[in-house]
């Protein structure tokens, strides 16, 4: 019997952008756990025969100390796809000229670091506007994927200014972060933005069908810190319903994934950084092994090729009014 198909992808979020969105001091020396991190999901992933996209930093990649992590990604067969430059999850408040620029720069970068120029994005936080979504088509750009269709954005914001140590500038700054309730009437099945002259695929960071509740990597092991057991019957069920539904998964990962406490103290505010790093390792594993044994797991280039030959329906953007920044 033929699997359906699904898409896998890692936002590869370095130690400094989760330190600059916390508000920590130190970001600015760009600390890296690019070393440890990479060799670990890349050994992972070939165990398991699994290809996936890997959504770059261009920072990282512009800088020479990150080099020969990010050159191992293409020769292991994974697609490469552009994360921003700066990691700013406040994206959707740049103005146009701002976004060529940090799309540019990322591309550039990428490409250097890589030897493969991106055609596929993330925006950072799930960071998405009209504008962004009209450069990304200008630029050719063959997929977005900053969706997240959950109601849960507020209280994620919620308890990120709860742990993180903001002045108030950047708190207004970041305010309108991971979104409003009105995420979690998004459509969870792919579809096309109607740019006027160009469409654009959008394929969605895929929640639990009928619920709209995240099911991605991260979510489950936050869960596996009350009850491992219980964690594993929620993604499976969440699997199941997804074939129920007929939704073809988009599942997301995060390099915390695969990282403990014990790898990275500074980091320890994080949910889930509680559990050791050879824990979570193990978790992850049965997880994409259960995702592979149902669905055929490819990366989302191959998806979206897979998604434009039946031709997914059109949407209108439709955001909530923003106050641009130069």
């Amino acid at each position: 019997m033929t699997k359906p198909i699904a898409s896998l992808s890692l936002d590869l979020d370095n130690q400094w952008s989760y330190m600059k969105t916390h508000g920590d001091p130190g970001w600015e020396s760009f600390p890296s756990y690019l070393d440890i991190v990479v060799p670990r999901f890349l050994e992972i992933l070939a165990a398991l025969n699994l290809r996936i996209t890997v959504f770059v930093v261009g920072q990282d990649a512009a800088l020479e100390k990150n080099r020969s992590a990010l050159s191992r990604l293409a020769p292991a067969g994974h697609e490469i796809g552009n994360h921003s430059f700066h990691h700013e999850p406040w994206l959707h408040l740049y103005s146009e000229p701002r976004l060529v620029d940090e799309l540019t720069r990322a591309e550039d970068a990428i490409e250097a670091a890589t030897g493969h120029r991106p055609n596929g994005f993330r925006g950072p936080g799930f960071s998405l506007s009209e504008t962004t979504l009209r450069v990304l088509a200008q630029r050719g750009y063959r997929y977005d994927a900053s969706t997240l269709p959950t109601f849960l954005g507020p209280l994620a914001r919620a308890y990120y200014f709860m742990t993180a140590r903001l002045t108030p500038d950047e708190r207004e700054e970041r305010r309108k972060l991971f979104g409003g309730f009105a995420e979690g009437l998004r459509p969870v099945r792919p579809y096309r933005w109607n740019m006027g002259d160009a469409t654009l695929l959008e394929i969605p960071v895929t929640t639990v069908p009928l619920l709209r509740i995240p099911m991605h990597v991260s979510y489950i092991l936050y869960a596996a810190t009350v009850s491992p057991t219980l964690a594993r019957a929620y993604f499976s069920t969440a699997l199941r319903l997804c074939r129920w539904t007929g939704v073809a998964p988009s599942i997301l990962l995060h390099p915390l994934d695969f990282l403990g406490g014990d790898d990275v103290c500074e980091l320890s505010f994080f949910p889930a950084m509680g559990m050791p790093g050879r824990r979570k390792l193990e978790l992850v594993s049965e997880l994409l092994t259960e995702f592979a044994s149902r669905f055929d797991v490819v990366p989302m280039g191959a998806h979206a090729e897979a998604l434009l030959r039946s031709s997914p329906p059109l949407r209108q953007p439709r955001f909530p009014a923003r106050t641009e920044t130069v």
